[in-house]
């Protein structure tokens, strides 16, 4: 029986996918409601927005129903499973500063997301391709390159040397990182590899923890390695949820790929007309 049922849009990874990074990693059975069944499953994830009775409501997916109990937020997700499975420090101040780690991450996700959609998800790209560009001109020429500064400086000053965000073992907050930069890299690919060679303690926290085994096992990398211990239940929730997800080409931040629909536009030349305002510190 699966410990925990998540509840996230079966077609695109998002926000939900750092959950799913977590139940993988942590190696818990749980059903992923979207991904169930012979197809995508759009109405039992939005069923449980819905649901009779909840009187704690949550407002979007991601959902993880565990215990009892519908918790929704990413960050608040994984402050819950952290601890459970070995994601999270033991001691309070440890925890804390994961979790102020994965709100960091949240915001930077959010970020990323408006550099194709500015006005809001409402609107296909096409439809403000114009504010796309300039916002996407102020993200390469100052938000990327704080955000991965500030992620260097914290695993330049990890406890023990690191060699992950908060120590020796890698945490939740390790794993929403290496996603944040795995789709950074597809749908940024020249920015990156033009901001990488100064960063080279993400880059190789993207490199470490893509080599994990729960990791390699999740993205169909290396040889399989948790046959012989998982429960038959596991197996199956895990096995008909993997057989439906993307390929290794396309496990990037599915919001930010490209499509027919809404496509991804090339990396903007920044130029003073475009950065007008001066940016968010």
């Amino acid at each position: 029986m699966a410990a925990y049922t998540l509840y996230y849009w079966p077609t695109i990874q998002g926000r939900g996918e750092l959950v799913r990074l977590a139940l993988e990693a942590a190696a818990v059975p749980y059903e992923d409601v979207g991904r169930r069944g012979d197809g995508a499953d759009f109405g039992a994830v939005a069923e449980v927005l819905e649901r009779a009775g909840v009187s704690r409501v949550p407002f979007a997916p991601p959902v993880l129903e565990a215990e009892g109990r519908l918790l929704a937020q990413t960050a608040n997700i994984l402050l819950y499973l952290g601890p459970r499975h070995g994601l999270a420090p033991d001691d309070e101040a440890g925890r804390l500063w994961v979790n102020q780690l994965q709100l960091t991450l949240a915001d930077w996700v959010v970020e990323i997301h408006d550099t194709h959609h500015p006005l809001g998800p409402s609107l296909y790209y096409e439809d403000q391709r114009d504010e796309a560009a300039r916002r996407a001109g102020v993200f390469h020429a100052y938000r990327l390159p704080k955000y991965l500064g500030y992620f260097e400086r914290v695993l330049a000053g990890a406890p023990d040397g690191g060699p992950y965000l908060a120590g020796a073992q890698p945490t939740y907050a390790d794993l929403s990182l290496f996603q944040v930069i795995a789709g950074l890299r597809y749908a940024f690919p020249r920015a990156l590899a033009a901001l990488e060679p100064e960063h080279g303690r993400v880059g190789a926290l993207h490199d470490r923890v893509r080599a994990l085994p729960a990791v390699a096992d999740l993205l169909g990398v290396g040889t399989p390695h948790r046959a012989s211990t998982r429960t038959a239940s596991s197996a199956t929730t895990r096995s008909s949820t993997r057989a439906k997800r993307p390929s290794l080409a396309d496990r990037a931040l599915l919001p930010w790929r490209r499509s027919q629909r809404s496509p991804i536009s090339p990396r903007p030349k920044v130029t003073p007309s475009m950065v007008k305002l001066t940016p968010t510190p």
